[in-house]
């Protein structure tokens, strides 16, 4: 059984980055387990003061992502863009990664979201995430990787991507990611 972590580095409640990684664990194939990570707000503002290197007296919601994280085989990530960078709560999450070694080796892949209406289509973030998971010592798997321009009209009632054509490349993805492992 292979098991990925999800993260959203979306806020939003009615994310369309949360809604493809909802979609992902929904439809995950067989042998392969798929957990959302949903404690990023609740994660503290980074300060390497406070990132003991023998862990102890380190934050308890640290603790748990950096538990979840060390429980995972891999990491499928979904973020949009904010002002041309990686939204803020985000890359806190991911400067808390580096510390730790958690993701030291681990295959990541994302999915990227972005539609027409974003000047760069996600570019931007994408280049700064790849950046990032680069000091955290990720092995990107470029074959698991997706652009999937979409719109919160492709959200359905029940919080997951609708199109039929999306959740079959989201489900590529995530097979593409376990076959790294």
């Amino acid at each position: 059984m292979s098991r990925l972590l999800l993260i959203s580095g979306s806020l939003r409640g009615g994310s369309t980055n949360s809604a493809v990684l909802r979609t992902a664990a929904a439809l995950a194939p067989a042998g392969i387990e798929a957990e959302i990570y949903d404690g990023m707000g609740r994660l503290p503002h980074f300060n390497p003061d406070d990132d003991p290197t023998d862990g102890i007296g380190l934050d308890a919601e640290v603790a748990a992502m950096r538990a979840a994280l060390g429980e995972a085989d891999a990491l499928l990530l979904s973020t949009p863009e904010y002002a041309g960078a990686l939204p803020g709560s985000f890359k806190n999450l991911l400067d808390w990664t580096v510390g730790g070694g958690q993701t030291y080796g681990m295959p990541v892949a994302w999915i990227n979201v972005s539609g027409a209406a974003a000047p760069s289509g996600g570019a931007d973030a994408h280049d700064s995430l790849r950046k990032v998971l680069g000091y955290t010592g990720s092995r990107i798997v470029e074959e698991a990787c997706l652009r999937l321009p979409l719109s919160r009209g492709d959200v359905g009632e029940d919080g997951l991507i609708a199109p039929a054509a999306a959740r079959e490349e989201i489900v590529a993805a995530v097979r593409a990611l376990a076959s790294a492992l």
